[in-house]
């Protein structure tokens, strides 16, 4: 059983021409395994939601290869005009601030993703609510976002976002907007959702405190993506 849910090799990604040309990553390769949470560490400007958006086919590369499970999808270019349906399909996103639409209630935020995918109504919503279980804000449904607090404003974001099960979770700075203890609840449930939904989530983040709490971290260096795993909770680059 292949349990490969991202690979990138030799991702190239620069912004202008000329004198005005930026180089962001030269050659970035790595992988990342189904199950596992991976934080994405670099200083501002390094180029982490850049890589992020690369992965999630927002942002097209300069040069380089990325496989999404056994399906490449970019080599030198797309490899498909359907990136939007890939997205929908393959990916789930998260957000510092949580992007949730202010005009509908959390069960109707939820459930849009799966029915743009051709998901029924009735099954939507009962996707929508075994999430909100799962998140244990069941009670808060059928609640407008502005009588909610930020933490469960944020898991009903990764509610969103697994909401078409995906294989891959992007999260940039997921915990940004949360104090100290929502954060670290925050991390340990896309850790959860790793391990029991066999997904791989990679995160962007600038907390140190959260890294223990990740299987891996990647770091851009000098335009390169080094990888070092946790051992006991201690981070060695």
């Amino acid at each position: 059983m292949n349990k490969q849910a991202i690979k990138v090799k030799n991702l190239v990604k620069n912004f202008g021409k000329g004198d005005s040309l930026v180089r962001v990553l030269e050659g970035a390769s790595f992988s990342v395994d189904k199950g596992e949470l991976v934080a994405l560490v670099a200083p501002s400007g390094a180029g982490k939601t850049t890589l992020l958006m690369m992965i999630g086919c927002v942002e097209e590369p300069t040069s380089g290869a990325i496989w999404l499970g056994s399906e490449k999808v970019y080599d030198n270019k797309w490899l498909t005009k359907e990136t939007r349906k890939i997205r929908r399909e393959k990916i789930g996103f998260i957000f510092q601030e949580h992007y949730l639409i202010p005009f509908l209630n959390i069960m109707e935020n939820i459930t849009l993703v799966p029915q743009a995918n051709g998901v029924s109504k009735e099954e939507s919503e009962k996707i929508a609510f075994e999430l909100l279980k799962y998140f244990e804000i069941e009670d808060k449904a059928y609640t407008m976002l502005s009588e909610l607090s930020g933490g469960q404003n944020q898991r009903a974001a990764i509610a969103r976002a697994l909401a078409n099960k995906p294989q891959i979770v992007l999260a940039d700075e997921p915990t940004a907007a949360l104090d100290s203890k929502r954060s670290v609840d925050v991390v340990k449930m896309l850790k959860k959702i790793a391990i029991e939904q066999n997904v791989a989530v990679i995160m962007v983040t600038h907390d140190e405190a959260m890294l223990p709490l990740c299987d891996r971290i990647l770091k851009i260096e000098d335009k390169k993506v080094v990888s070092s795993k946790n051992l006991q909770g201690n981070i060695i680059f």
